[in-house]
């Protein structure tokens, strides 16, 4: 009977730690899954660099248009958004500037130049720009996202579920506005309202990663763990070289006592991004499992 009594305690025991690993690994995930739609493996970013847009072959074209018309406001909110792809930020600037000199209404050329006040950490003239983007345009949507990310960002949850609940009653087609509202709903642990959000999300931009993994998370946070190795290899298959899905992968094989494959996945993430913290802490956890 005692010995009985001692293997039911080892029993509960690892049950406890089991759980309690489970869950801080989810904690620690759904952190990092928090910043996925505005961020890189590498830091935060809140404008997506394309070479075709931002080339050197695109900025010269739209050059010579303004060259011919000189007081088009929106030639100058095209290049502008072209710099900004490029990654030119002072230019894209001084564009978006001149744009909303030549018409003090162009509502769009305020929001764009708020994405890149933002880049540049000037969150207080991004709100401006916002502001008075939606004083013009009280129905512009993608404006009423690109604030409600900036209240996320400041941990401001009720003004950012706010401004995305407007966008989307607008219909917008933009997925950011379901996904970002989702990532609202995760961090306050509503995960079938987070979930229904990420898959409108993957509906609406079907490869695109941060879906795929902020429905992970919370199909894992709800012990879903099928689905959620389903949405992180989905993600990884779009993109091998995003480390925040291997470490969403290796959490679910840790979870499954597949300690070998969870160690493989923790150590690929690693490999592409070494200071990615989620996965560092999930490599030591299970150590050098074989």
């Amino acid at each position: 009977m005692a010995a009985g009594s001692i293997g039911m305690v080892s029993t509960r025991q690892r049950t406890r730690s089991s759980n309690a690993r489970r869950l801080a690994g989810v904690a620690a995930l759904l952190a990092a899954g928090f910043l996925a739609g505005c961020q890189s493996s590498g830091g935060p970013s809140v404008i997506s660099l394309d070479p075709a847009q931002g080339s050197s072959q695109n900025i010269d074209s739209l050059s010579q248009v303004i060259e011919r018309n000189p007081n088009d406001a929106s030639s100058y909110n095209v290049r502008g958004m072209a710099y900004g792809q490029a990654g030119d930020y002072r230019k894209a600037m001084d564009d978006f500037n001149r744009a909303t000199q030549l018409d003090p209404k162009f509502y769009e050329a305020y929001a764009n130049r708020a994405l890149i006040e933002r880049q540049r950490g000037d969150q207080r003239s991004a709100l401006g720009d916002y502001n008075q983007a939606l004083q013009i345009n009280p129905q512009y949507a993608d404006a009423y996202i690109g604030r409600g990310n900036l209240f996320r960002e400041a941990g401001q949850p009720d003004d950012a579920l706010s401004d995305y609940n407007r966008a989307i009653a607008l219909n917008t087609t933009n997925p950011r506005a379901r996904y970002n509202r989702g990532l609202i709903y995760q961090q306050r642990g509503q995960h079938a309202k987070a979930i229904e959000d990420f898959s409108a999300a993957i509906s609406l931009s079907p490869r695109a990663t941060q879906p795929y993994n902020g429905r992970g998370l919370s199909y894992l946070a709800t012990k879903d763990d099928e689905n959620a190795l389903a949405d992180f290899n989905t993600a990884i298959e779009l993109d091998r070289q995003n480390p925040v899905s291997w470490t969403n992968q290796g959490l679910v094989y840790e979870d499954e006592g597949m300690l070998a494959k969870a160690r493989r996945s923790y150590a690929y993430a690693t490999n592409l991004d070494p200071n990615y913290r989620p996965a560092k802490e999930g490599l030591a956890r299970v150590g050098n499992a074989t």
